[in-house]
C-alpha cells in the first residue's frame, strides 16, 4: 500500500491507487490543471503538495 509520506514524488499508477481514480480521469484532472504535476524525461509525476491541493479543492467543492 502506497501512502503519502512514503516520497516526494508519485507516479501516475501510485496516484490511481492513492485517490483511486482511473488513468483517464487523473490524466483529465492534470490536463486541466486541477491536479498539478512535473515530468522527469518521459514520466509525468505528482509531488506529494500536488496531492494535498487536489484533496483540498475537493474538500473545498465539497463544502460548496
Amino acid at each position: 500500500m502506497i501512502t503519502l509520506d512514503d516520497t516526494q514524488l508519485y507516479r501516475i499508477t501510485d496516484v490511481m491507487q492513492l485517490l483511486r481514480l482511473s488513468r483517464s480521469l487523473l490524466y483529465d484532472q492534470i490536463r486541466t490543471g486541477r491536479l498539478p504535476s512535473v515530468k522527469q524525461g518521459r514520466a509525468r509525476l505528482i509531488t506529494a503538495n500536488g496531492i494535498r491541493s487536489y484533496i483540498a479543492l475537493l474538500e473545498n467543492e465539497a463544502s460548496r
